[in-house]
């Protein structure tokens, strides 16, 4: 990949909403070659019989999730002024449900985006669930010394991972979970160890932390 062209990039911060929740991050990445392609973008690409754009997301959201803080980095062989055009045309050129807050120029040969990332917000609404019931769950996962839970046939443990989770009085939870290169805890497997349903959860990514 020839990084020669590059005059600029740019991170934009956008959401998932309503049933754009239900969109994989393999169709995420094509529907964002599309909005970008859409929006004129001067988007610097891969070299090779199969040219890509060069993107790059932060983090990848379960199917499901909302958010309102997810990031991606585009590489662009031309300077963009005029940020407020700029989204303008992006917001004309996305789906329903694809949310788009905004965007920044960042250093070009700043670190790669996913090794930026630290942790993730998330705000959990368990539906049927008594408020009570809800804090003895929640004291008996924080009290675990450990919480053995299997993804892609291995098995390793939750609990490190978890670095807050609170219940709230309307019985919604606000959970803080260590996101990154150094290992993920997903939202909706912290619902299954409270012994709860996760397709019975509503979960909504509140915050990606970057470092700086």
């Amino acid at each position: 990949m020839s990084q020669a062209l590059t005059q600029q990039r740019i991170r934009i911060r956008f959401g998932k909403q309503g049933t754009f929740r239900f969109v994989g991050h393999l169709d995420l990445a094509k529907t964002w070659e599309r909005v970008l392609r859409r929006a004129e973008f001067p988007l610097e690409y891969s070299q090779g019989f199969n040219p890509r754009p060069r993107m790059q997301f932060a983090a990848a959201l379960p199917v499901g999730v909302t958010s309102e803080s997810e990031y991606l980095d585009a590489w662009l062989t031309a300077r963009i002024d005029s940020l407020e055009r700029w989204i303008e045309q992006l917001r004309s050129s996305s789906p329903a449900g694809l949310v788009i807050y905004g965007f920044e120029e960042v250093p070009i040969k700043e670190d790669a985006l996913p090794t930026l990332v630290t942790s993730a917000d998330y705000r959990i609404t368990v539906a049927d669930i008594e408020l009570e019931d809800l804090r003895q769950r929640v004291a008996a996962l924080l009290a675990a010394p450990s919480l053995e839970r299997t993804r892609n046939k291995k098995t390793y443990d939750l609990r490190p991972l978890v670095l807050s989770l609170e219940v709230n009085d309307d019985s919604s939870l606000s959970a803080q979970l260590v996101t990154g290169d150094q290992g993920a805890g997903r939202p909706d497997e912290l619902v299954e160890a409270l012994g709860l349903d996760p397709l019975q959860a509503k979960i909504h990514r509140l915050r990606l932390s970057l470092r700086e």
